[in-house]
C-alpha cells in the first residue's frame, strides 16, 4: 500500500501537479487537542466501563501523549475491575464488542485485559459465532482489539474474511442493508489496515476508498452512522482515523472536496471550549461525540508526526 501511494505522489509531482494542503496547520490541530483533552479532563473524573465516560475517554487521552495522572487510569483499571467481579466477569451476554472496547482501552492505558480481576478479556473474542452475532460492528473492533497489541486469539482470519465478505456491492459497508455507510466503512478500514499485504484485502480496500471519495461532501465531510442525513463529526473522523491507519496523506487529492480535507471537516465541529457537537444542526456539545473527536485528532496527529497509528499500540506507557 505505502509503495503504491509513494509512486502515486512521484508520479504527481513529476506531471508538475501542486498537491493541495490542508487549511489546518500542525499548530492548529495541536491547539485544538490541548483544549479537547483539557475539557475531558474537566468533564469525565471518574471513568467507568461504558461507551460514554469510558473507554473512548481513557483511548483518546492515552494515545494522545498529554500529561494525564497515572490515578487517571488507575481509576479506570479499578472501576473494571468492580464491574467484572459483580458480574462473574462477563461484560455482556450478547455483545462482545463491550470486550473489544474495553481491551482497546486497557491496552492504550498501559494495562494487560488479559488479567483483570483474574479474567481474560481477550476469551471470549475467540468465539467467532458469538462475536459476529452482532453484526460485522463485531468482527470490527473483535479485529482492532486483538490486533492492538497482537494478542494471540485465533479468530483473527476469521474476522479478516467475514470483513471482506460483508462488503457492499458499491465498495462500502454497512451495519444492514447492500448500501454502503461512511462511518462504518471507516471502521472497516481501520480494521483491515494491517493486512494489505494480502491482494484481496488490498483490492476491498482501494474499492472503499474510491465509494469513501465519491461519498465524501463538499465540507471535507460525510453523512452516515446514526446522523441520518446530516453529516456528522463521528462519521468525519472514522474516515479520518481510516486514512491515518493506512499511511494516505491527509492532503491525499481523493479527500479533498472544495479545498476541504476531512480533518478541517472534523474541526469544524468544534466549539470553543474544546467540546465537539454532534451536528451542525446541534447548538450544545456532545460528550461522546466529544470523546471520539479526540481520538481522531490524536490519530491524525500522530500520523503527522511519524508516530505508530491510533490502534498500533506496542509503543503504549506500561503502568
Amino acid at each position: 500500500m505505502k509503495k503504491l501511494l509513494s509512486a502515486l505522489l512521484i508520479f504527481t509531482i513529476l506531471a508538475g501537479a501542486v498537491l493541495p494542503v490542508s487549511a489546518t496547520t500542525h499548530e492548529e490541530l495541536d491547539a485544538a487537542i490541548t483544549r479537547t483533552v483539557s475539557y475531558i479532563q474537566r468533564t469525565v473524573r471518574n471513568p467507568q466501563v461504558g461507551s460514554v465516560g469510558g473507554e473512548w475517554t481513557i483511548l483518546g487521552l492515552a494515545r494522545s501523549g498529554r500529561p494525564v495522572p497515572n490515578l487517571f487510569f488507575q481509576r479506570y483499571l479499578r472501576n473494571v475491575e468492580r464491574y467484572l467481579r459483580e458480574r462473574d466477569g462477563v461484560l455482556c451476554e450478547r455483545r462482545l464488542t463491550e470486550y473489544s472496547r474495553v481491551i482497546l482501552a486497557l491496552t492504550a492505558a498501559g494495562f494487560d485485559p488479559r488479567s483483570v480481576a483474574g479474567f481474560d478479556l481477550t476469551l471470549p473474542l475467540t468465539d467467532f459465532e458469538r462475536t459476529v452475532w452482532q453484526g460485522i460492528n463485531g468482527a470490527i473492533f473483535a479485529l482492532l482489539a486483538i490486533d492492538s497489541l497482537d494478542y494471540d486469539v485465533p479468530t483473527r482470519d476469521m474476522f479478516v474474511q467475514e470483513i471482506l465478505d460483508r462488503q457492499a456491492p458499491d465498495g462500502g459497508w454497512s451495519l444492514r442493508g447492500d448500501i454502503g455507510d461512511p462511518d462504518i466503512t471507516g471502521m472497516a478500514l481501520q480494521a483491515l489496515a494491517k493486512y494489505t499485504d494480502d491482494s484481496y484485502v488490498y483490492a476491498a480496500v482501494e474499492r472503499a476508498l474510491e465509494f469513501l471519495s465519491f461519498t465524501q461532501n463538499d465540507k471535507g465531510g460525510f453523512v452516515g452512522g446514526l446522523a441520518g442525513s446530516e453529516p456528522s463529526v463521528e462519521s468525519a473522523v472514522q474516515v479520518l482515523v481510516a486514512l491515518a491507519e493506512l499511511g494516505i496523506s491527509f492532503d491525499d487529492q481523493r479527500f479533498i472536496k472544495n479545498d476541504k480535507t476531512v480533518l478541517d471537516n472534523v474541526l469544524s465541529f468544534q466549539l470553543r471550549d474544546g467540546s465537539f457537537r454532534h451536528t451542525k444542526n446541534c447548538d450544545e456539545s456532545n460528550l461522546m461525540s466529544t470523546e471520539i473527536a479526540l481520538y481522531g485528532l490524536v490519530a491524525a496527529q500522530r500520523a503527522i508526526e511519524g508516530k505508530n497509528s491510533l490502534y498500533r499500540m506496542d509503543d503504549r506507557v506500561v503502568r
